[in-house]
């Protein structure tokens, strides 16, 4: 297919934390909000005259020091972010908002703080307590949370307008721009997509860390420029596949997959779309915390939530969407050392696999993947074992 115009631009934004557009964000004066989970809600961070940026390593070499405060039996993610940050790659940060969800990226973000990695001078920390269930009284703690963490301490450090005015005019924005993302997205559920995973994956991403206000007219162009794309005559995939699991910030990884024959046509991961990219709707009667807290908690498909409705919920929704995006099959990803998502991988895969019939791959992964020749291998197994499935099928419907 002929390369998407704007594909170099997101890739570059992708290359450095403290890209291009966050340094004009920054040289216009805005508060730069860092949060390092989906449990924060983001259009929260998203007020006039702040942006937020979800933090990342990207380009991870060594992690020597942050194994050092963190120990090897951590995962990857949290020791990339701590070992950054030693190396001041977050001082364009204002404050950063960590939630109470992973014990692992609590450390991370608390060695941050007890080591003084961050030098602006109003600078600030805040640890969230988030709910494990979704219900009512989940629903007030998240919504006290988010008041007393987030927008107090956002209007009185930095003077920034939480009015209900102001909240509206941030969901506002951020419809926008999952709007744009949502309809790129369509294009994944044709019979041969006119966009690749990796492609979608760049956009997707470039939404997270950056702000999103200075992406619109890229996102416009893209999708205009979408509605015209020819796909490859022949197709160079071999089967569709959802990617789930847990944190995928590595461009690499879906690359990976893809190289190895299959089209990666849906996200259901920690810096996806699925869930994260959705229409906030609002209503008249209550506030606006309380209706994006109940958003973020409903929606969410985190691996911490521990009712059953969430439990069984989230394989129905892996379900859902293999089915919407005419997957073949799925493949199961888990960050090395991630507790919550190691338990859900060995479950979720079982249950995909024997009780809704999907062939499902099931890997743990380091966080930056590189050429990883092994996962290659079994990627391509896997994309083998589809294709040989798909040729049973049809002979024995021959008979």
């Amino acid at each position: 297919m002929k390369d998407l115009k704007h594909l170099y631009f997101f890739e570059k934004l992708l290359d450095d934390a403290n890209n291009e557009l966050v340094r004009a964000a920054k040289d216009e004066g805005r508060v730069c909000v860092g949060s390092v989970c989906s449990l924060v809600p983001e259009v929260l961070l998203e007020l006039p005259g702040t942006f937020t940026v979800r933090l990342r390593a990207p380009r991870t070499g060594s992690m020597e020091m942050g194994t050092y405060y963190l120990t090897s039996f951590l995962c990857e993610y949290s020791r990339a972010l701590l070992e950054r940050a030693i190396e001041g790659g977050y001082q364009f940060l204002d404050c950063l908002i960590a939630p109470d969800a992973c014990a692992m990226i609590n450390r991370a973000v608390e060695n941050m703080e007890l080591l003084e990695t961050m030098t602006s001078e109003k600078f600030f920390y805040q640890h969230m307590e988030v709910p494990m269930k979704a219900d009512d009284n989940g629903l007030s703690i998240y919504v006290s949370e988010c008041k007393r963490k987030i927008l107090a301490p956002l209007h009185e450090v930095y003077g920034i307008d939480i009015s209900e005015e102001a909240l509206r005019k941030a969901v506002e924005n951020h419809n926008k721009v999952c709007e744009l993302i949502s309809k790129i997205g369509e294009f994944r559920k044709e019979e041969n997509p006119r966009i690749t995973g990796y492609e979608y994956h760049m956009i997707t991403l470039a939404s997270y860390v950056c702000p999103k206000d200075m992406l619109v007219d890229k996102l416009e162009e893209t999708l205009e420029e979408l509605k015209t794309r020819e796909p490859d005559a022949k197709k160079n995939w071999r089967a569709k596949v959802v990617m789930v699991g847990s944190e995928i910030d590595d461009v690499d990884m879906i690359r990976l997959v893809e190289e190895s024959g299959a089209l990666v046509v849906a996200d259901r991961f920690c810096f996806g779309a699925m869930p994260g990219r959705e229409v906030i709707e609002l209503n008249d009667t209550e506030d606006v915390v309380t209706q994006v807290c109940r958003h973020y908690m409903y929606a969410s498909q985190c691996a911490r939530y521990m009712n059953s409705e969430k439990i069984n919920g989230r394989r129905a929704y892996v379900d859902q969407i293999a089915k919407e995006y005419h997957a073949d099959g799925i493949i199961y990803e888990q960050m090395k050392f991630c507790d919550y998502w190691a338990y859900e991988r060995m479950v979720g895969s079982h249950v995909l696999r024997e009780e809704y019939g999907y062939p499902v791959l099931s890997v743990d992964r380091p966080y930056a993947i590189g050429s990883s020749g092994q996962l290659r291998t079994r990627v391509q197994a896997f994309v083998e074992s589809i294709e040989i499935k798909k040729i049973h099928k049809k002979q024995g419907g021959a008979k």
